[in-house]
């Protein structure tokens, strides 16, 4: 590898983890036409957005592993393979059912490529300085990526159809593919772990039993039988997975670093500030257009306050961090995004200026949330530990963007659900979202048209007050808790 190369190198897995943060929350904007086109019912909108982030949270462990195994570059390309067929086949999805199957092979190719992000950066920078800045950068891209996906999403909508937000990967992909094979090096450590299978599947069949279960109690009328089934499966999986672990010489995480006070607290950090980020970001990027009527151009860049201020507050906090203490900056940044959300909540209806101005301060905090989480959770871990550390806080925060939506997402439905009155003679399919009676409202005469209208986006906004005051209970709580363990 030559010198003048790394920073090329840099570029190349940087535009990589930008494409797999993004297409967390990419959707958001495009959701209320996709939904539209493919006729999707409420419960699988939700797992349209969910599955990739599950998906990707259960892969994580065991394909950084194999990357150990067979090269981080082999992987990064492979992985990069992988996510650009996919992109095209969730572009072009005919049906609901199509476009989840197609999210789960991209977060396949993702959860390929992200372990690999970060090893290449440190195989490539050999300079401490320099890799530190490498480091951050990535670590950036990684938290500001994701609140930015909405914004790019928008405008892309603003001229192309829905499928434009995948289809826009494929040049990206085809470039990072050609110079990632010129340029990258396929160095492999002394010591490989090995790949774990099984353990991989277990945590998987376990995170997605649980959001089914989560989602299937957020419906008009749940199956508790099925549900109850599902949970016991979930439940045997990720049992079955701790087991293995402890038991392993290698295990792919191993839980004897949560005894870490710190460790743990960072990861809490990490998973609530992901949760309240993308959770919040799915309800607002509804609101905006179902209800208050923008295009989807205009939500995407009244979201940019979120991530514009997340950008600014990685790099502000590095430097806070050396003389604060990163348990006191985690304890006050996920105070200020609960601050933020509770003044939110009181001014959401009033001036655009001033919401905005609150939002930007919630991705402020988020942003030093992430920031010093990621620094608890690394300098927590015994230095031959922090491969999996890392592996680690890329699991949190993907695992805390699927929580996210799972929660937030379902506690909309649920409450929305309930808020709901749907006028008479109408199917109760209207009671579901707010896509399904706008949907049935065009079948309407312009008088019953307004009536469900109205009643609908009342309902949502009911339901949208209640959302974002459990995000802000999450968050709350988890700022007393980790200051508590602190002061002990």
């Amino acid at each position: 590898m030559f010198p003048r190369n790394r920073w090329i190198v840099l570029t190349i897995v940087s535009s990589a983890l930008f494409l797999i943060v993004i297409d967390m929350t990419v959707l958001y904007t495009a959701l209320p036409r996709l939904t539209h086109a493919l006729a999707a019912t409420a419960t699988e909108k939700l797992w349209i957005v969910n599955i990739y982030p599950l998906v990707v949270a259960g892969l994580l462990p065991g394909l950084g592993g194999l990357g150990d195994r067979i090269g981080h570059k082999h992987m990064f390309l492979s992985g990069l393979v992988v996510f650009g067929l996919a992109s095209l086949a969730a572009a072009f999805s005919p049906t609901p059912a199509a476009l989840i199957a197609a999210r789960v092979v991209l977060a396949i190719g993702a959860a390929m490529m992200m372990p690999a992000t970060l090893s290449l950066i440190r195989l490539t920078f050999t300079d401490e300085k320099e890799r530190a800045f490498a480091i951050g950068i990535w670590a950036a891209v990684a938290s500001g990526g994701a609140a930015l996906g909405p914004v790019v999403g928008g405008l892309l909508l603003e001229w192309f159809w829905w499928g434009s937000v995948f289809l826009i990967n494929v040049p990206i992909v085809l470039l990072a593919l050609l110079t990632g094979a010129l340029m990258l090096v396929n160095k492999r450590p002394v010591q490989a772990h090995p790949f774990d299978l099984l353990g991989s599947v277990q945590v998987m069949v376990g995170l997605v039993g649980l959001v089914y279960v989560i989602k299937e109690a957020s419906k008009r009328e749940p199956s508790w039988l099925i549900a109850g089934i599902v949970l016991v499966i979930g439940m045997i999986a990720l049992t079955a997975f701790v087991r293995r672990q402890r038991a392993s010489s290698s295990p792919l995480i191993d839980f004897a670093l949560f005894r870490n006070a710190r460790f743990t607290s960072g990861v809490v950090a990490a998973l609530v500030a992901s949760a309240a980020l993308i959770g919040v970001e799915l309800v607002f990027s509804q609101r905006l257009q179902l209800v208050l009527g923008l295009s989807p151009l205009q939500a995407g860049l009244m979201i940019l306050p979120i991530p514009a201020a997340s950008f600014l507050a990685g790099p502000l906090t590095g430097l806070a961090l050396p003389r604060l203490g990163a348990t006191r900056v985690l304890t006050w940044a996920l105070a200020l995004t609960g601050l933020a959300l509770v003044v939110y909540l009181f001014t959401h209806q009033g001036p655009s200026a001033l919401w905005l101005f609150v939002l930007a301060v919630m991705g402020f905090g988020v942003g030093a949330t992430m920031t010093a989480a990621s620094s608890v959770i690394m300098l927590s871990a015994p230095e031959e530990q922090a491969g999996m550390a890392a592996s680690i806080q890329e699991v949190s925060f993907e695992m805390g963007g699927a929580l996210g939506i799972a929660i937030l997402g379902s506690a909309m439905s649920a409450l929305y659900t309930r808020a709901m009155t749907v006028p008479a003679g109408l199917n109760a399919t209207v009671a579901d979202s707010l896509d399904e009676a706008l949907l049935a409202s065009e079948t309407l005469s312009e008088a019953g048209a307004a009536r469900l209208t109205a009643l609908a986006r009342g309902a949502f906004d009911e339901a949208f007050v209640g959302v974002i005051a459990l995000a802000t209970v999450l968050v709350m709580a988890a700022a007393i808790g980790i200051w508590r363990k602190a002061a002990h």
